[in-house]
């Protein structure tokens, strides 16, 4: 590594020191050694000569690492989570797919090998480019209407995607839509207002008939994730979620979750929601029973962010404001 500069260390969302978390999870003694460590890997295996490492970020068992090259700056993502590698690698398999047919994502660089995600030194690496934009603005309606669109081209480009038996389908999301909620009203919704777990309860009661097909989807689409520039979006990151699932259960998260980051997780306004649906049905317009089951998803949801005690950023008045009006 030419640059004699350390990377600066952070944490994405966790509140603990990074300098503890460094040497504790991923077994470096400092940042610059965590920086040269980076630097060899991909001089090895990638061939690339790295000149400076600008800063590590971590949460979890993940870490990124900002590179700088002489053709320009990367991203080296590496996970020390075993039990992850195999999903990691079909999700590598999975982003170069969706770049080939011109989805906005963050392909993986292969390595000399031809390999998309590298197991060495006991973690599991892929490496990126770095991807202009910012993250997406949902004051900005343009933005917010551009969002719902990629969302809906997104779904129909998963749908399509001919290794998706190999990603792993979550036992709860096999289940009838109608069993899912009454499952999670009796037994995660005691502290909600007992008007809203009623009117869940009705509109469940009833629902149009359960035909909806599952399919792979993102599963964790949201401001956090989406990088917005120059009047489109530019990237959709981190499928690490992906599953099969209902695509509208995930139109339904995203739009409750669409807002939110990395700290301090809070709703956006019921005009913002508007925009993002207005945006994907542009793509994919709703068949009637789709737009019957959507209402019952949002509130379901949105009532799911509610957390049982304090409530600084408003998701209880934002969950209640997807109640019918009398």
């Amino acid at each position: 590594m030419v640059d004699s500069r350390v990377p600066v260390l952070e944490m994405l969302w966790e509140a603990h020191d990074p300098h503890h978390t460094l040497k504790a999870r991923f077994g470096f003694s400092d940042a610059r050694a965590a920086g040269h460590w980076v630097a060899d890997v991909l001089d090895e295996y990638w061939g690339v000569r790295v000149k400076s490492c600008e800063r590590i970020v971590m949460s979890a068992g993940n870490a990124l690492a900002w590179i700088g090259t002489p053709s320009g700056r990367l991203l080296a993502k590496w996970s020390v989570l075993p039990e992850r590698f195999s999903h990691l690698a079909e999700m590598a398999r999975l982003t170069r797919w969706l770049d080939g047919r011109d989805m906005p994502v963050s392909a993986p660089i292969p390595a000399r090998d031809g390999r998309l995600q590298m197991e060495v030194d006991g973690v599991s690496m892929s490496l990126q480019q770095v991807i202009e934009g910012d993250l997406l603005d949902t004051a900005d309606p343009a933005q917010v209407r551009a969002a719902g669109a990629v969302l809906a081209r997104l779904q129909d480009a998963l749908a399509a995607y001919p290794r998706a038996e190999r990603i792993h389908e979550p036992t709860a999301a096999s289940q009838p839509l109608t069993q899912r909620v009454t499952d999670w009203l009796d037994t995660h919704a005691e502290h909600l207002p007992a008007a809203a777990r009623d009117t869940l309860r009705r509109q469940i009661a009833s629902a149009p008939p359960d035909r909806l097909p599952r399919q792979l989807v993102h599963f964790d689409f949201r401001s956090a994730n989406i990088l917005y520039a120059h009047g489109e979006i530019t990237a959709v990151l981190d499928f690490e979620e992906a599953r099969h699932d209902h695509r509208l259960v995930e139109l339904a998260r995203a739009t409750v979750l669409l807002g939110t980051r990395y700290h301090n997780w809070g709703p956006v306004p019921a005009e913002v929601r508007t925009q993002f649906l207005a945006g994907y049905q542009a793509v994919r317009p709703l068949t009637p029973a789709e737009a019957g089951w959507l209402d019952i998803l949002l509130l379901w949801q949105a009532l799911t962010m509610v957390p049982p005690d304090k409530d600084p950023t408003g998701w209880g008045p934002s969950a209640l404001s997807h109640l019918p009006r009398p």
